[in-house]
């Protein structure tokens, strides 16, 4: 059984930096692409990166690009979202999600896509 556990949420003023973790318990890391998705207040479920399970590709979407960075370390079966220059708009709920190889070859930014999800983690930009 696949677990995720997601931490590193809270409140940062904005223009400040927080960097977000998910580990991912029962089964190795490196099975699995992996993405953030984030919901603000009266919002839907927002794609905001994505990674490929061997690493070598990562997707942004345009609300975060050039200020957020997807990340993962197999070794300690755990994912990032790097989140730099925070904007009170960043403010949402964060999950990450999880689906297995080959599935992971045809996701997206989609929640569809995803099998496994986090139990989310809040992030408040506010001065």
């Amino acid at each position: 059984q696949l677990q995720l556990v997601e931490s590193g949420g809270g409140l940062v003023q904005p223009g400040g930096s927080l960097r977000l973790s998910c580990a991912f318990l029962g089964r190795p890391l490196e099975y699995y692409g992996v993405a953030w998705f984030r919901q603000a207040p009266g919002k839907g479920r927002e794609g905001i990166s994505r990674m490929n399970r061997s690493g070598t590709v990562a997707d942004y979407a345009d609300s975060v690009k050039g200020r957020f960075t997807i990340s993962r370390e197999d070794a300690k079966n755990t994912i990032y979202l790097q989140m730099n220059n925070l904007k009170p708009e960043d403010t949402a709920a964060y999950y990450c999600a999880a689906v297995e190889f080959p599935k992971s070859l045809r996701a997206t930014l989609r929640s569809g896509d995803y099998t496994y999800w986090g139990q989310g983690t809040q992030v408040n930009v506010s001065s």
